[in-house]
């Protein structure tokens, strides 16, 4: 692309590097974002800045947040018995737009996966047997569900999740496989994502 302007072009080469925009796209938005009244773009601007700056994550579950501890974690509404592993961020806004889960998450930050150097002190495994075993609420967490990607990393993970639960009482269990093999949450509709919380299955690690 040619542009007549630098600045068109640096917002389009920024804006482009976001996940499924190209360029195209990418250039609709400046000339979309360029037509606007100042205070309009002056507010996502000033939006944006705030989130990098000020956005937090849950000293318990790593979670986003606005401070310490989440939404979510602090409900009172909430199943603090029951907490959901999952993988990253966006399979929590999954879960829970299916309104079939009223228990708490530990959000894991990846899956292990030694071809990319990823153990399990790389992601938050330690934190989710601290809260397991001494549990901020003072409420006994009864089951575990594993919510991990059907990939051969995501089982892997549920295994060794499983394996350190093994000793402690603690049910686990994982979702059903409606969600097709090697697919990620974030992507499966609501229906079968709800219905594969519904419809968990006892997980083993033997």
């Amino acid at each position: 692309m040619n542009f007549s302007s630098k600045l068109i072009e640096n917002a389009v080469t920024e804006i482009s590097r976001l996940p499924g925009i190209g360029k195209k796209t990418a250039l609709r938005l400046t000339l979309h974002l360029l037509k606007q009244k100042a205070p309009v773009t002056s507010a996502l601007t000033e939006a944006l800045i705030k989130l990098r700056n000020e956005i937090r994550y849950c000293a318990i579950c790593h979670n986003v947040a606005d401070k310490e501890v989440c939404s979510i974690c602090e409900s009172t509404k909430r199943d603090k018995s029951l907490i959901c592993v999952v993988e990253d961020l966006p399979d929590v806004l999954a879960l829970e737009n299916t309104n079939q889960y009223s228990g708490l998450y530990h959000v894991l930050g990846g899956v292990i996966s030694p071809i990319q150097g990823i153990g399990p002190d790389e992601i938050n495994i330690a934190s989710l047997m601290q809260r397991i075993l001494h549990p901020p609420s003072g409420t006994p967490v009864e089951e575990v569900i594993l919510a991990l990607p059907a990939t051969m990393e995501g089982d892997t993970t549920s295994f060794f999740i499983t394996r350190k639960l093994k000793d402690h009482g603690v049910g686990v269990s994982t979702i059903a496989r409606g969600i097709p093999v090697g697919s990620e949450l974030e992507y499966t509709d609501e229906i079968t994502l709800g219905r594969s919380i519904l419809s968990r299955i006892k997980y083993s690690a033997e």
